[in-house]
């Protein structure tokens, strides 16, 4: 399939068909928080949620969340301050103990965040406002700026990160992504700054359609095909 993309309207009227109607529709898709809520969010959250989501990645999501009180308590409920005074063998002892997955690649990832997190508390008010600030319009430079100052944050994993905060972006599920290949919305890697940006103006302008946040035009194309069931998150 190939040519002109749909107007969002269309996609909207499948996507109620395949999931048995409006209400239903409606009840499966879930909104981002608003910007003036996201920046009230203290940043150990915003840290748990990053280290939540680089965790889960290529894991078990049901096993991270079943540890995750054993995180909170050797990590200190994320204190950005606390975390940075870890050391590199605070860390290995840490990521040794049996309470938590024990990955010490990663388990060093929450120090490095910790650390980005600090870097940009020296020049915003805190972590989650300068997340709250970044125009939804241009949410790969966001997903762009994770990867390089974070760790382990490319991929989906910033995506995801940004999502559960609740922060307004799209996610490039496999349903997503085939919907837009599909359509000629891209033709070349999906993670190439070239398809990346095609991607943001074509969900610019869904989104410019229909009034919709990114969250949900993303939730709401992948409803409206592939091989996907009722409330399946995307």
């Amino acid at each position: 399939m190939s040519g002109k993309v749909e107007e969002f309207a269309a996609i909207y009227q499948r996507a109620c068909q395949r999931k048995g109607g409006e209400a239903a529709l409606v009840a499966l898709t879930s909104k981002p928080l608003a910007p003036a809520g996201l920046a009230k969010l203290p940043d150990n959250l915003l840290l748990a949620e990053l280290t939540k989501k680089v965790f889960q990645s290529g894991f078990v999501w049901r096993v991270v969340r079943q540890k995750w009180p054993g995180f909170c308590e050797l990590f200190f409920d994320f204190d950005i301050e606390k975390v940075l005074l870890l050391s590199d063998e605070m860390l290995e002892q840490k990521a040794a103990d049996p309470r938590i997955i024990r990955n010490l690649n990663k388990v060093f990832t929450i120090r490095d965040n910790a650390l980005m997190i600090y870097d940009i508390q020296q020049h915003h008010a805190s972590f989650a406002s300068f997340i709250a600030d970044w125009p939804a319009d241009n949410i790969i430079g966001l997903w762009a700026y994770l990867k390089k100052h974070g760790a382990r944050l490319g991929g989906n994993t910033g995506p995801y990160a940004l999502r559960a905060i609740g922060k307004d972006t799209f996610i490039l599920s496999q349903d997503v992504e085939a919907y837009l290949r599909s359509y000629g919305v891209f033709d070349g890697g999906l993670t190439s700054q070239r398809s990346l940006k095609q991607i943001q103006q074509q969900f610019n302008l869904w989104q410019q359609q229909s009034g919709l946040s990114l969250q949900e035009i993303s939730q709401i194309v992948a409803f409206s095909c592939g091989e996907n069931y009722a409330g399946m998150q995307r």
